[in-house]
């Protein structure tokens, strides 16, 4: 299998994991005690939410078509998501989780849609904005009681989260700028669930 088969099928898979639940902040809980065992509940996690896996994958896929060097923002975002995870694990409450959230669906999907190039250091910027009230969402519901245990929440994280960027980037690369109408679908579709979202919260 070459290279382009294997990213296709990597990114395929990705995006087939299941979008049916909504993270939410609370929803989950802690009680994962070991390192293993909260680092693959942690690692699951993002795929577990539409709204946490469709702003990742959209993060890649617009990075992938617009921004230099593509591998930025994914690296801002999954930086921010740490720290914000960070801030939920020490209990910060952090105002607007759930709307910054909803808006970072929206925000995403159109950049994705109208393929909007900005310099890489503002891409970053936003992104990271974004991330950060990821990462507070998921640290409130991957909560340890342990530091060997919330360790091992961070790093599945934010590895299931560079995996979802990844997926996204080759989605992006292999398909989307060969077939711009992809990008537009796509890019729809997470925009109107970010306004879902946010219209179910009015």
């Amino acid at each position: 299998m070459n290279f382009k088969k294997l990213s296709a099928s990597v990114a395929l898979a990705a995006a087939a994991f299941p979008l049916s639940a909504l993270a939410h902040v609370g929803s989950d809980g802690g009680g994962h005690h070991g390192f293993l065992s909260s680092f693959g509940h942690a690692f699951a996690h993002p795929f577990t939410g539409a709204d946490h896996m469709a702003a990742m994958l959209a993060v890649g896929a617009w990075s992938a078509l617009t921004v230099t060097p593509a591998w930025r923002a994914p690296a801002a975002f999954v930086a921010l998501l740490v720290a914000g995870a960070l801030a939920g694990f020490a209990g910060l409450w952090v105002p607007g989780v759930e709307p910054m959230i909803a808006a970072s669906v929206l925000v995403l999907g159109l950049l994705v849609a109208v393929q909007k190039q900005m310099p890489w250091v503002l891409a970053a910027a936003l992104a990271g904005v974004f991330a950060f009230f990821h990462g507070a969402a998921h640290g409130f519901e991957l909560a340890a009681d342990s530091a060997l245990a919330s360790a091992g929440a961070l790093a599945g994280m934010a590895l299931g989260s560079a995996l979802l960027h990844v997926a996204g980037m080759v989605l992006g690369k292999v398909f989307m700028q060969r077939h711009r109408w992809l990008a537009r679908l796509a890019g729809g579709a997470t925009a109107v669930l970010g306004a879902a979202m946010l219209t179910r919260m009015a």
